[in-house]
């Protein structure tokens, strides 16, 4: 079966300087990742900051080119698309960007973000059609659409304005949401109203969700696997479950380590990994990106970069210590499959 939505080996280099002091900055390095048409899956990407999540997302919407690699939909790649394939991409391939502020014309009400994908897509026959669509959308993620409809963007809190943004997705019946750090710039009281309209859309209408997030909390909470990165590169990929629960990859436990527990007597970040500050790569292949920061760094660490061990049926690590067990091809990294049950 055709992937839905698919990177094959896409690294995205960004240059700056002048032309003789030309600086590159590695954002994604050889990054593949396969979301299938069914069944429908929430998948986790999860990262610090200067990871390379939002250039993902670009990537994946086709608003930057990688520098190597491609980013097929359907198995079409996004570059070369038709106009009447891009307007198909745009209607099945929808996103939640991490600030709702941004999206909205301040010159404008709310209603605009919503009518014009209905009038765009056609999605209904006559006015008063549309308003029951509107209105339907807005109730099903918890907003009532008196008290939503009519008023300006700034008139409203930041989670009235992120969920409406899932409303605006929901209107479409997207085959796939991009929702990049959607929660992060709300009240943690409505957190996890907004993650449970977004888990609610992809049970009801079979809607893949990639769930961009620093969060590790939230991204166990509602993924089915997890991808973990590291300066631009996968270093973890998983079943969400197994991954959070017993991570191998000395990053992975450093971010799971620093999960805040309510122990008065132990102290934040007292069992991780040296806590140094991250830098990003400007190098491509040249060792584990994470050898100066891991406890267990080896000799080869430092001079190459470790291939995708496959440790156990549902996980892969990217990690010389389990160089005893099988190498993941990239293209193969869709195969990596989410535990059930």
């Amino acid at each position: 079966m055709t992937a839905l939505l698919e990177a094959r080996n896409v690294t995205k280099v960004f240059g700056s300087g002048g032309l003789f002091k030309r600086k590159e900055t590695v954002a994604l390095e050889n990054m593949n990742l396969l979301i299938r048409g069914s069944p429908p899956s929430i998948t986790g990407v999860v990262g610090e900051s200067g990871s390379g999540k939002t250039t993902l997302v670009r990537l994946l919407l086709g608003l930057l080119s990688p520098t190597e690699g491609e980013v097929l939909y359907k198995g079409r790649d996004l570059q070369k698309m038709s106009g009447d394939e891009r307007l198909e991409f745009q209607r099945e391939v929808q996103v939640i960007f991490q600030d709702p502020f941004e999206v909205y014309n301040p010159f404008y009400k709310v209603d605009h973000v919503l009518t014009t994908p209905v009038t765009k897509f056609h999605l209904a026959r006559s006015k008063s059609e549309a308003q029951e669509l509107i209105e339907h959308a807005l109730k099903m993620i918890g907003l009532r659409p008196e008290e939503t409809l009519g008023r300006y963007p700034h008139q409203m809190s930041g989670g009235q304005r992120q969920r409406v943004m899932v409303a605006r997705a929901s209107l479409l019946r997207p085959r796939i949401i991009l929702a990049d750090e959607p929660v992060s710039m709300v009240d943690a009281s409505l957190r996890a109203t907004i993650l449970e309209s977004l888990r609610k859309l992809s049970q009801e209408f079979g809607t893949s969700l990639l769930y961009i997030t620093h969060d590790v909390t939230t991204a166990y909470q509602v993924s089915d696997s997890i991808i973990v990165i590291y300066q631009g590169s996968v270093v973890e990929i998983g079943d969400a479950e197994l991954l959070i629960k017993n991570p191998q990859h000395s990053y992975t436990r450093l971010l799971v380590e620093s999960i805040p527990l309510s122990d008065p007597d132990r102290r934040w970040g007292q069992d991780s990994a040296a806590v140094l500050v991250s830098k990003t790569s400007t190098k491509l292949n040249q060792g584990c990106k994470f050898a100066d920061r891991c406890p267990f760094v080896m000799s080869i660490c430092r001079k190459n970069l470790p291939p995708l061990y496959q440790t156990d049926r549902y996980r892969a690590v990217r990690c010389f210590l389990y160089k005893d067990s099988p190498v993941i091809p990239g293209d193969e990294i869709g195969n990596v499959f989410v535990k059930k049950g």
